[in-house]
């Protein structure tokens, strides 16, 4: 296992005198902290591993998420072949050979892991990029997030190709996933998708060009059936949509495209053993945690902003956003999360963000090595144009740009008394994320067993669901 290099969390900019917290009100919630977490470790997961009955006010408990990174290495380590991980592995070395695009069919947790790991880890323009240079990995597309009639059709239709050939041009598959089946966007997408795919490459070889991640039975399990799909997935028990990202859910749509998910299994485990055995001031869930609970308590910062200062990083912060709005947004009470990406939204967000009413808190995300190598400003004309007055600044590059944006953002927050705390990740990879992720699931959990909530389950949004179909049905 290669050494990972760990993202840190700096909260120097929440301690403020007026509308922040005190590094004494953290110290004072340590006791607490502590019992959440015994109470995640010890109860919990020991309740879970066990198979015991589970009490009402805890369920459900979908505590599998915590320990997944290390029990499919695990098993992946044992057994490369037939292990679930070698599996994936398999399918996604089959699909990369014989197509070129991938539709994800998926809403919610099912699909908002696997985009941000793509947006992430992938080139910018992945999908724009000729096969050659995108290592002979598939473009790949999301749908059955939503019901838009227009973006469904231009997807259909882009999709129709040529397929005349022995190579992957022009073909293409479908990863569904869903539990149940029983999700309608998801659902009607699929109904929709596959039957293009059929009229392109007709019933026969349908099974080798779909592969549906979802429960042992359920109304997809039931369609896979019939159709004779060659490779499924499982959506693991105990594991809730918005926490699978590093099951099947995930990994698969990441392994397609080629991303490590090796070492992101391996860095978000890692973040695991932090959690574990880190006290309260070392420890970045911790801190998290207590640094947003007690703004939230204390100054009634009810807004958190996971401000993401690259561009990669947008679609994680729709996964965060979902995250905690699910997890503890219960009994009226529950932060309200935003995602921004900046510089870009400090031209449309950051008046309101700077002079706007106080319940906000800034939790940056900065990454602290760039991909790509640093580009300079530069000169026009050998600098005989410096009609924008830049020539000054350009052996400037953007990586600097950035980092002066960032600088002075926080320094105008803090000259106005607003909090703000910075979350670096070392680079926008499969490492940085794997911690990202596991960091902010376990910090999600913690902060539901110090609130007395539930962090699993999401009653809210299922209410949603019956009205609609009760709607189409009468309708």
């Amino acid at each position: 296992m290669a050494k990972i290099k760990p993202i840190t969390f700096d909260y120097s900019g929440s301690l403020l005198p007026k509308n922040g917290i005190t590094q004494q009100q953290i110290d004072a919630l340590k006791p607490e902290l502590n019992a959440a977490r015994d109470e995640m470790l010890k109860t919990d997961l020991e309740m879970f591993d066990s198979g015991a009955s589970v009490p009402e006010e805890k369920q459900p408990l979908d505590a599998g998420f915590h320990e997944m990174p290390e029990r499919i290495l695990d098993a992946y380590q044992s057994d490369r072949e037939n292990s679930e991980l070698g599996r994936i592995l398999k399918t996604a070395a089959r699909l990369q050979e014989s197509v070129d695009k991938v539709v994800v069919l998926g809403i919610g947790g099912s699909y908002m892991g696997a985009r941000a790991l793509m947006e992430t880890c992938c080139d910018p323009y992945h999908n724009e990029l000729p096969r050659s240079a995108r290592g002979g990995k598939p473009r790949m597309y999301f749908e059955g997030n939503n019901v838009d009639n227009d973006w469904s059709q231009a997807l259909l239709k882009f999709l129709e190709a040529d397929t005349t050939g022995d190579g992957p041009e022009g073909k293409w598959a479908i990863v569904v996933i869903s539990k149940s089946g029983g999700t309608l966007e998801t659902a009607a997408a699929f109904r929709q998708f596959t039957r293009k795919l059929e009229e392109t490459v007709g019933r026969d070889n349908l099974p080798d060009l779909i592969v549906p991640v979802t429960g042992e039975s359920g109304k997809l399990a039931s369609l896979a059936d019939a159709i004779g799909v060659k490779d499924r997935f499982l959506v693991p028990d105990g594991v809730g949509g918005r926490f699978s990202v590093f099951s099947a859910v995930g990994l698969l749509p990441a392994a397609i495209l080629g991303i490590d998910v090796v070492t992101m299994l391996e860095a978000a485990a890692a973040m695991n053993s932090t959690f574990r055995s880190a006290e309260l001031g070392e420890n970045p869930v911790m801190d998290y945690v207590a640094v947003n609970h007690l703004l939230e308590k204390e100054q009634n910062v009810v807004t958190r902003v996971l401000s993401v200062w690259s561009k990669s990083l947008e679609s994680a912060g729709f996964w965060y956003d979902q995250l905690l709005a699910e997890s503890l947004g219960k009994a009226e009470r529950g932060a309200f999360p935003l995602t921004a990406v900046n510089s870009r939204d400090l031209h449309s967000r950051a008046q309101q963000h700077q002079e706007g009413t106080r319940d906000k808190v800034m939790n940056n995300v900065i990454v602290d090595s760039w991909r790509c190598d640093a580009l300079p400003i530069g000169e026009l004309n050998g600098g005989e144009w410096n009609q924008d007055q830049l020539n000054e600044l350009s052996d400037k590059t953007l990586p600097a740009v950035m980092t002066a944006a960032i600088q002075g953002t926080n320094l105008a927050y803090k000259e106005d008394d607003r909090p703000t705390t910075n979350l670096h990740l070392p680079a926008a990879n499969e490492s940085a994320l794997g911690q990202l992720f596991q960091m902010l699931m376990l910090a999600t959990v913690l902060e539901g067993r110090l609130m007395g909530i539930n962090p699993y389950g999401q009653p809210g949004v299922e209410k949603y669901k019956i009205n609609m179909n009760r709607i189409l049905r009468e309708g």
